[in-house]
């Protein structure tokens, strides 16, 4: 199944070992929740609680969390769920009374991003600040063509899934909407940046030819579902430069490589030196708790503003704002963004070195704590997508929690709290090393 991260990894009924319980758990679901939803693993996990990196199953069990971005602070922390207790205990109400709390969140928020980009609105999901994303650069530019990578995932709301090809056949992309090359540098030939500008290019000049005004190119800004493309550092600046040209806007989904992930900057679009038009967050903003937002340039949201009101019932709500507000305190107070640098870069020394033995771990792609492992067959073009399942549910079964991504279903994510310590990722390595012995 591809979503959120390409799942070849999920739980097909019959397969894998049960118990009578998880068994009946799995068929209530079925009968309460419908035929769409998946469940990870070939056997899934029964967690009943979260701290810190670790998760737990019902009989005690830890099992470690080197895929969740959304606890981006980690399980339960003490500061977070204090935040969120205390908040909803005094007020909770939206946006169109005047409360202090949301206004000193966006305010902290802003201050961490480039001066040029001094608004933002309040959503529940990214899927919902990307939605609003398309809505105001339709607005702003006049155009209903958008830009997305091959295997991007961007939310499912109507709009924004006809733009995640990630979600497979099943989901028609918009009629207005052209897909690109992601940017692996495996695969495309020269400059990178100027491949990927080119594969811009060549979109906008279809959409023209077909009467479609470009609105805007949209990515995730460390090309996550693609299966994580990093750098070089600046390659994205000509493809920005190709679709202001030809007047549309640049929007950056740091949905998941924003709020320090990537370890050297605070938001992935600043890897590149830019300063997009407009900026989409989501799941980390609340550690897990409902808030998301959009970040925009003034004169982006202008004619929108004009001519439309904008209203989230729950979106900046005093509880989503007094949460997020102690997600980055906590981000600032405990040094988490140099935590991600300092451990990603001691995650991705261990990967490169235990590549050095095992054929099957093919190129690595690293940022601070967001990484792709390719999994490989032989060479490094050669992607082996059955070897990666294999290698997710055996750490599974080590009790530890990773996932797979990209087209071809072979790149290990690894994505895991912000608060990942060196211990952790021994952790980690001890047990990759014994699934990949096990091959």
């Amino acid at each position: 199944m591809k979503n959120d991260g390409t799942m070849v990894n999920a739980y097909v009924p019959g397969r894998g070992s049960l118990s009578p319980e998880d068994q009946a758990l799995v068929a209530r679901r079925a009968r309460a929740l419908g035929p769409a939803y998946r469940l990870f693993y070939e056997t899934p996990v029964h967690l009943v609680r979260g701290e810190g990196v670790w998760l737990y199953d019902g009989e005690g069990n830890a099992y470690l969390d080197t895929y969740n971005n959304v606890a981006s602070v980690g399980h339960c922390h003490p500061a977070v769920v204090a935040a969120t207790a205390k908040q909803a205990g005094i007020l909770s109400s939206h946006t169109r009374y005047l409360h202090d709390t949301v206004l000193d969140y966006a305010e902290r928020l802003l201050a961490t991003f480039p001066a040029e980009l001094s608004h933002v609105m309040f959503t529940c999901t990214g899927s919902e600040a990307n939605d609003l994303a398309f809505r105001i650069a339709r607005a702003h530019t006049g155009g209903t063509g958008f830009i997305v990578t091959e295997n991007a995932y961007h939310g499912v709301t109507y709009a924004i899934a006809g733009m995640s090809p990630s979600l497979g056949e099943g989901v028609a992309l918009g009629e207005h909407v052209r897909t690109v090359k992601a940017p692996d540098p495996l695969r495309m030939q020269g400059d990178l940046g100027a491949a990927f500008a080119a594969e811009v290019q060549a979109a906008i000049d279809d959409m023209l030819r077909h009467g479609i005004k470009p609105a805007g190119l949209i990515v995730d800004t460390i090309f996550s579902s693609d299966g994580v493309f990093e750098g070089p550092a600046g390659f994205l600046a000509p493809a920005v430069a190709a679709i202001r040209a030809a007047g549309g806007v640049f929007i950056a989904d740091e949905v998941q490589p924003g709020f320090g992930r990537c370890g050297d900057t605070m938001w992935g679009f600043q890897r590149h030196g830019l300063v997009p038009d407009l900026v989409s967050l989501g799941k980390p903003m609340g550690n897990g708790y409902p808030v998301a937002g959009l970040v925009m340039r003034p004169e982006v949201i202008a004619a929108f503003g004009a001519k439309a009101r904008y209203f989230n019932t729950f979106g900046g709500n005093a509880v989503a704002a007094a949460t997020a507000m102690a997600v980055l305190e906590v981000i600032e107070s405990e040094g988490l963004q140099e935590n991600a640098r300092v451990v990603g870069g001691y995650f991705a020394d261990g990967l490169r070195a235990l590549a050095a033995r095992f054929d099957c771990l093919g190129p690595l792609r690293a940022a601070g704590l967001f990484l792709g492992q390719e999994i490989v067959a032989g060479g490094p073009l050669d992607a082996d997508a059955a070897i990666c399942a294999r290698i997710v549910n055996g750490l599974r079964e080590a009790r530890v929690l990773i996932s797979a991504t990209g087209p071809r279903s072979n790149v290990l994510k690894i994505r895991p709290p912000l608060v990942f310590s060196k211990g952790n990722v021994d952790h980690f390595m001890a047990a990759f090393e014994g699934v990949l012995a096990r091959m």
